[in-house]
C-alpha cells in the first residue's frame, strides 16, 4: 500500500467514525445542551469574558486575563494558518452556519484547542477549582463539535493535541508574554 492509499484509508475511517458519533435524536433537550457545548469553545465568547475580567477583576484576575487572552490570540494565528494550509473541507451538515460560513475549514479544530489550551492554562495558573471546572469543561466542547457535526474526529484530535502543547509552551513563557503585550497590542 502506498502513502496516498495509505492516506485514504485512514480519512475513510475518520469519516465513518465522525458519522458514527454525529446526533441522531429527536431530542431538542439533548441538540440544545451538545448546541451549547459547542458555542462555549467560541473565542469572541472566551474574549469578551477575559475582557470583563480584566475590566472588572482583581490584579490577580486581571494578571490572568491579559495571559489568557494573548495566548488565545497566539494559538488563533497558528491555527488559522494550519487552516488555510491544509484547506480540510467541513463534514456536510446543517448545523453551523455561522462557521460554515466564516471559516469552511476544519482541520485542525480551533475549538478543540482553544479548550486545551484553555484548560491547561487554567490548571497551570490556578487556583485549583478553575483548573478542574475548565478542564472537565474542555472534553465536552471538543466532542460537541463532532456530535454537531462541524468536525471530524481527527479535526479534533489534533486540535486538541495542539492546544496542550501550545499551552504547555505559553506557560512557559508567560513572563515574556507580560514583557510583550503592549507591543502586542
Amino acid at each position: 500500500m502506498d502513502m496516498q492509499q495509505w492516506i485514504e484509508k485512514i480519512l475513510d475511517y475518520d469519516y465513518r467514525l465522525s458519522q458514527s458519533l454525529r446526533l441522531k435524536t429527536d431530542s431538542a433537550a439533548l441538540k440544545k445542551m451538545a448546541s451549547i457545548f459547542a458555542h462555549t469553545g467560541d473565542s469572541w465568547f472566551w474574549l469578551a469574558g477575559l475582557v470583563l475580567l480584566w475590566l472588572f477583576g482583581n490584579p490577580e484576575w486581571r494578571y490572568k486575563a491579559a495571559i489568557l487572552a494573548i495566548s488565545l490570540v497566539i494559538l488563533a494565528v497558528f491555527v488559522l494558518f494550519l487552516k488555510f494550509t491544509i484547506r480540510r473541507r467541513r463534514p456536510e451538515g446543517d448545523w453551523g452556519g455561522i462557521y460554515r460560513k466564516t471559516d469552511p475549514h476544519s482541520f485542525p479544530s480551533g475549538h478543540a484547542a482553544r479548550a486545551a489550551l484553555l484548560a491547561v492554562m487554567a490548571i497551570g495558573l490556578g487556583p485549583a477549582w478553575f483548573g478542574l471546572v475548565v478542564g472537565i469543561w474542555a472534553p465536552f466542547v471538543s466532542l460537541a463539535r463532532i456530535v454537531m457535526g462541524v468536525h471530524y474526529v481527527s479535526d479534533v484530535v489534533v486540535g486538541f493535541i495542539i492546544g496542550i502543547i501550545v499551552g504547555w509552551v505559553l506557560l512557559d513563557l508567560q513572563g515574556v508574554i507580560v514583557l510583550a503585550a503592549p507591543f502586542i497590542f
